[in-house]
């Protein structure tokens, strides 16, 4: 996403909650809240982490001053073993 950040890695947004977090991104960088939601959820294949652990709350996670935030490819399933 770093075209939509101007070639930033990393940007300093204020919210409560990742749902608060990426509608500030938005009305910063346009484009970025298309590329994390879908309606009122993460879009799917988007995972986000919140101070180094994935969380399973999306959208309502809630942040504390200075966490960090990062949004991921989500990846799912795993390996089968067959006999």
């Amino acid at each position: 996403m770093q075209e939509l950040t101007g070639g930033r890695e990393q940007v300093d947004v204020r919210g409560r909650t990742v749902r608060e977090l990426i509608d500030h991104l938005d009305q910063e960088y346009p484009g970025i809240g298309d590329r994390l939601r879908e309606g009122s959820r993460l879009r799917s294949g988007v995972a986000v982490s919140v101070d180094g652990v994935i969380s399973p709350e999306g959208l309502r996670a809630r942040l504390q001053t200075g966490s960090e935030v990062h949004f991921l490819p989500a990846i799912a399933g795993g390996s089968r073993r067959r006999k």
